[in-house]
């Protein structure tokens, strides 16, 4: 599968922006999915993952209540919805598709097979 990022950009604190991730190949509906984020001097972590029916969802702590992952399976499509944006938001985000994920690995990049290419979310003070 190959997952295509878009939808980054540069926005002023307290602004929104929202991610898409497509999936082209198998079907996107076959992959638990899950965005990261690699901001500067920083190690890749992760933002938020969907199960395979969007059942069910995870977040970091940093971003709960202000982010939300969404998929379209029709679409092979998933969201990330980013609210009241801080400047530690900052960061490339790269959306991640992963099968066989146990519940307990959704937050490790180690489970996740497929990566997209990134976008870049700058975040203005």
């Amino acid at each position: 599968v190959q997952l295509q990022a878009s939808g980054g950009g540069l926005v002023q604190a307290g602004g929104s922006l929202r991610l898409s991730c497509a999936a082209s190949g198998r079907t996107s509906n076959s992959y638990h999915m899950a965005w990261f984020r690699l901001g500067p001097g920083k190690e890749r972590e992760f933002v938020a993952g969907i199960r395979r029916s969007g059942g069910n969802r995870y977040y970091a702590d940093s971003v709960k209540g202000r982010f939300t992952i969404s998929r379209d399976n029709a679409k092979n499509t998933v969201y990330l919805q980013m609210n009241s944006l801080k400047p530690e938001d900052t960061a490339v985000y790269y959306c991640a598709a992963g099968g066989g994920i146990i519940v307990t690995s959704v937050t490790s990049e180690y489970a996740y097979n497929y990566w997209g290419q990134g976008t870049q979310v700058t975040v203005s003070s």
